[in-house]
């Protein structure tokens, strides 16, 4: 733990308690968002098969979970955190130019 948290810069065992909870909250909020959003959007297994269904259904949790990290982390007193590791998230995945200031 401490390796973690010194690599995230975090001072206590709670704040990295909060952080961990913060992931853990939002990654099952959006896989269960990304259901009905599917299905309100006439997407289900049955109409396009597991093959498409799958794939579409990562593809939509991924900014539904950085919506929501950024959200609940705020909630949660970790806004800085969280928009930091965004950031590098998206930095990562070649989308660092959605922000202005890419330290």
């Amino acid at each position: 733990m401490n390796k973690l948290k010194e690599r995230w810069n975090i001072q206590s065992n709670f704040q990295l308690f909060i952080i961990l909870l913060v992931f853990a909250i939002t990654g099952s909020t959006s896989a269960l968002i990304a259901k009905p959003l599917l299905t309100l959007l006439g997407i289900t297994k049955e109409s396009v098969g597991l093959w498409f269904y799958y794939p579409l259904y990562i593809i939509i949790i991924l900014p539904i979970y950085k919506i929501l990290l950024l959200i609940i982390g705020t909630l949660a007193g970790q806004h800085y955190f969280f928009l930091n590791f965004i950031k590098k998230m998206l930095n990562r995945m070649g989308l660092g130019f959605l922000f202005k200031n890419n330290e």
